[in-house]
């Protein structure tokens, strides 16, 4: 499997995800407005 990866200041490829009310958010909705920090929890231990 080939990872596309991006380097720090490169933008991020767009995509799509369904927010929980059951609508659709672009992460280019975003753009040229605040910073979107994206965090993904593993697990807990």
């Amino acid at each position: 499997m080939k990872l596309n990866l991006i380097t720090p200041g490169e933008i991020a490829p767009d995509f799509e995800l369904e927010a929980v009310d059951g609508s659709h958010v672009r992460l280019s909705d975003f753009r040229g407005k605040k910073t979107v920090v994206l965090a993904f929890l593993r697990g807990f231990l």
